[in-house]
């Protein structure tokens, strides 16, 4: 069990060459936090180490290979598009272990199957956080988190990234981990949004965002819940 997110924890990001893991990378980097991204080729993981590892001025960055970045995490952090996302799964299941986390942040757009890129499709399992809950190894915790925080936002160092992180999972234990997790990042509050069957809300909106994105022309929009007595993140 790992109670609370700490300086030791090693976070692994399985498609951390793309913006969106790139950009939670280089938050957690900032932060302090060990960071190994991973990515197909441990060459093309060991260049966007050395990038995150150059922007966030932090030395605790390392590429792996997906297995192997994965292998050596607390907490793992997927963040690939649905059209790879049982692939790459697949690949990694042998390095996950019970009690893991495994933080699912993939959006199931219609574009990976040639239509819209903000429109969802429905999946048998229901969300592509429950596609990967039962593809996942027995015993280990999936949260479903990270949909609406803006790449372009997270690339920002100098700026806190104004979206709450909504959360959905099962486990306690697992969501206030990733809650405590999300806080590291300035601007972020981390909301627990209910159990995993939820999550299909959280993909839906993050296609939402996209779909404001396009209308307006911008690349950060993000959500703020109100009414809630939620504890804000640290400045």
């Amino acid at each position: 069990m790992i109670p609370q997110t700490t300086k030791a924890t090693k976070i692994a990001v399985v498609g951390g060459t793309g913006a969106e893991g790139g950009g939670l990378a280089l938050r957690f980097a900032k932060a302090g936090l060990a960071v190994r991204i991973g990515s197909r080729t441990a060459e093309k993981a060991r260049d966007a180490a050395r990038r995150i590892a150059e922007a966030s001025g932090a030395a605790g960055v390392a590429g792996y290979a997906n297995p192997e970045a994965a292998a050596g995490a607390d907490i793992v952090i997927l963040t690939v598009p649905l059209a790879a996302q049982v692939e790459i799964l697949k690949s990694i299941r042998g390095s996950l272990t019970a009690g893991m986390i495994l933080v699912d942040a993939t959006v199931p757009l219609e574009v990976a199957i040639g239509g819209r890129v903000s429109r969802t499709v429905t999946l048998w399992d229901g969300s592509a956080a429950q596609q990967a809950a039962r593809l996942a190894p027995e015993g280990v915790r999936v949260v479903a988190g990270f949909h609406a925080l803006s790449a372009e936002a997270l690339a920002r160092l100098d700026e806190p990234v104004d979206c709450d992180a909504l959360l959905c999972g099962d486990n306690a234990d697992a969501k206030a981990a990733v809650r405590h997790l999300a806080t590291l990042i300035p601007g972020v509050r981390a909301i627990d949004a209910g159990p995993l069957d939820n999550a299909r809300y959280l993909e839906n909106a993050a296609a939402l965002l996209i779909a404001l994105n396009l209308r307006h022309k911008v690349k950060n929009s993000g959500m703020r819940i109100t009414g809630l007595a939620v504890e804000a993140s640290r400045p």
